[in-house]
């Protein structure tokens, strides 16, 4: 499977979401911001949700919808999602399929040891399904405003 490009068309996809089936098609016609985490209910992943969810209005308002997705299944998206007030989906792929597309897994350092995991990172996709900018492992302070500032700008 052929990994994601900027300036290029992202590849076909479909995946399950807690608010119904999300699909490359079904982002046409919108700026979609997609960002991968690591994992539901851990403190830079929540901080990062909230930033999403609080600046939400002003996405969409840019035309803009959100999407996150980590590994993380159904039920405790659902769980996120409520403890959270998450306005957004949020993509159970648990299969990796998409981070596989997206070439977001890594080997990562926690507590000392090696393990694979989900490298925090944000693409932004243009209305015509062309991914337009990645941020790839990015720290989640400031993070928000920075894709904002680049949703406004892509609105031009």
């Amino acid at each position: 499977m052929s990994q994601v490009t900027v300036g290029k068309p992202i590849p076909a996809f479909t995946a399950a979401s807690t608010q119904g089936e999300v699909g490359a098609q079904g982002l046409r016609g919108h700026l979609t911001v997609l960002y991968f985490y690591p994992k539901d209910n851990t403190p830079g992943c929540t901080t990062q949700a909230q930033g999403f969810r609080d600046r939400y209005q002003d996405f969409v308002d840019a035309g803009c919808q959100i999407i996150g997705v980590s590994r993380d299944s159904l039920k405790s998206h659902a769980g996120f999602t409520e403890k959270q007030d998450l306005p957004f989906p949020l993509i159970a792929d648990e299969d990796e399929s998409l981070c596989q597309l997206f070439g977001v897994m890594k080997m990562k350092n926690m507590y000392g040891k090696q393990v694979r995991g989900i490298e925090r990172s944000t693409f932004l996709i243009d209305e015509h399904g062309v991914l337009q900018r990645e941020w790839r492992g990015l720290k989640v302070p400031g993070h928000v405003d920075d894709v904002l500032q680049a949703v406004q700008a892509a609105r031009g």
